[in-house]
């Protein structure tokens, strides 16, 4: 029930970010999408960025979250045919504790 309800509000927190995201209508319309391992080459090379959480969407998405130490974080998901987008970025990333009675 936990999870469900994590799962929900993990959906929640992703529209209300790309509905706020503060770029250009035109920017956030475009997605960056690339083989999984072209992407995740590209977000280490520039970013340092490293794989920090991950969660299923459904049975054909994985979302993922890549963050540095310097704090940028890159939103990702990664369907099953391996086609990675780009959803959004920002940063000053900071992991958070785990919450009581959920296992990591």
């Amino acid at each position: 029930m936990i999870r469900h309800m994590l799962y929900g509000l993990v959906a929640v927190i992703s529209v209300t970010l790309m509905i706020a995201h503060p770029h250009s209508a035109a920017s956030q319309a475009m997605l960056s999408c690339a083989g999984r391992s072209d992407v995740v080459k590209f977000l280490d090379k520039n970013f340092a960025e490293k794989l920090t959480a991950v969660g299923l969407v459904n049975q054909n998405s994985v979302l993922e979250v890549y963050a540095a130490d310097s704090g940028t974080w890159t939103l990702v998901v990664t369907d099953v045919h391996g086609i990675s987008c780009i959803l959004l970025s920002g940063d000053s990333w900071d992991s958070m504790p785990a919450l009581p009675g959920i296992a990591t």
